[in-house]
This record gives C-alpha cells, sequence and structure tokens, in this order.
C-alpha cells in the first residue's frame, strides 16, 4: 500500500518572493519619484507582479506604505533600559532620527503621512506603544506617553517631514532636555 505524506508547509517560497520585491519596488519608487506620483500598477511593474497580487495582498496604495513605512522601525526590536527614564528617551529618540535620516526612510514616512488620512497610522500606533513602555518604567517621572509623543516625537517627525536639514546629532538630546523641563511635570 502506497503512501503519501502530507505536503509540508512552505515557509517563505513565492510569497515571501513577492512580498520583498513588492516592498523593495515601493521604496525605490517612492525614492526616485515621491509618493505622490505613485501608482500600484508602477509598483507591481517594478516587481514583476500582476497588480491584482498587490491589492489582494493590500487592498489599496496607502495601506501599502503604511504597512511599509511601519516595518522599516522593527516595534519587536529591543527597546533602551538603561534605569533612567531620561537615558532610555534620549537613546530611543536617537534611533528615530538615526532611522529617519536614511532618505528612503524619510520617503516612506512622508508617503505614509500623505495617506494615512483620519486613520492612526501603524507607526504612530508603535510609537505611542513604546512611549507607553517607557513611562510605565519610570511612573516616578510624571511623564505620560501623550507628552512623550507630543513633546519628542512629533517633532522629531514634524522635522523630517517638512525640516529634514534641520536633524542634527543633538535633536535627541534638546528634545529630551525639553520633555522633562516641562511646567506640567508632576
Amino acid at each position: 500500500m502506497e503512501t503519501t505524506a502530507p505536503a509540508a508547509k512552505r515557509t517563505g517560497g513565492r510569497s515571501a518572493l513577492v512580498l520583498g520585491a513588492v516592498k523593495r519596488a515601493t521604496e525605490e519608487l517612492i525614492e526616485e519619484k515621491g509618493r505622490e506620483r505613485l501608482t500600484v500598477p508602477m509598483i507591481a511593474e517594478r516587481a514583476g507582479v500582476n497588480p491584482t497580487s498587490i491589492y489582494r495582498r493590500w487592498g489599496d496604495l496607502p495601506t501599502l506604505i503604511n504597512e511599509i513605512a511601519t516595518y522599516r522601525l522593527d516595534p519587536a526590536r529591543p527597546l533602551p533600559e538603561t534605569g533612567a527614564l531620561r537615558d532610555d528617551l534620549t537613546g530611543w529618540a536617537r534611533e528615530i532620527v538615526e532611522h529617519y535620516s536614511t532618505p528612503v526612510n524619510a520617503a516612506l514616512l512622508r508617503g505614509g503621512a500623505s495617506v494615512a488620512g483620519e486613520r492612526e497610522s501603524d507607526c504612530l500606533r508603535n510609537r505611542r506603544a513604546e512611549a507607553t513602555i517607557f513611562v510605565g518604567r519610570h511612573p516616578e517621572a510624571g511623564i505620560t506617553a501623550d507628552q512623550v509623543i507630543d513633546h519628542l516625537v512629533a517633532p522629531i517627525i514634524y522635522r523630517v517631514i517638512f525640516l529634514p536639514w534641520s536633524l542634527d546629532d543633538t535633536t535627541a538630546e534638546r528634545l529630551v532636555s525639553d520633555l522633562f523641563d516641562l511646567p506640567s511635570r508632576a
């Protein structure tokens, strides 16, 4: 009696290749042409896939761009944990500044911001979750996650989008100092 083993589940395979090709094509095209001139057919052509593959996986261009912008700053990466909130936030802010100092990451952020609309982006949701972790470790500091977003993350993102030349090696330290100098802190 002849038996056949059940088919092994593919880990990666063609799906992983398609995902990688679409992400690379999107990054390249945003960097080359900008978000405003990007279309799903352009991405599909560059990636060597059918546009329906992109629509089936992501639904629309804004969702695709949001996912790519989000995956670039991995929410599962280890966060700084020095034992001092100021040092943790400074390390985290340096990481964000460094990440968005790379032109393709800045272009993806700009593209993601332009299509976010009225929904909170995955990128913001991930940064808010990280800010919550930091302040949760140090409740005695009297700083809230919203204050971290408003006074640390938002100014960095604003500079990435509108004033990229203003980001430098002192940005993280300066913004963290400003956060700790807020008069409303307990």
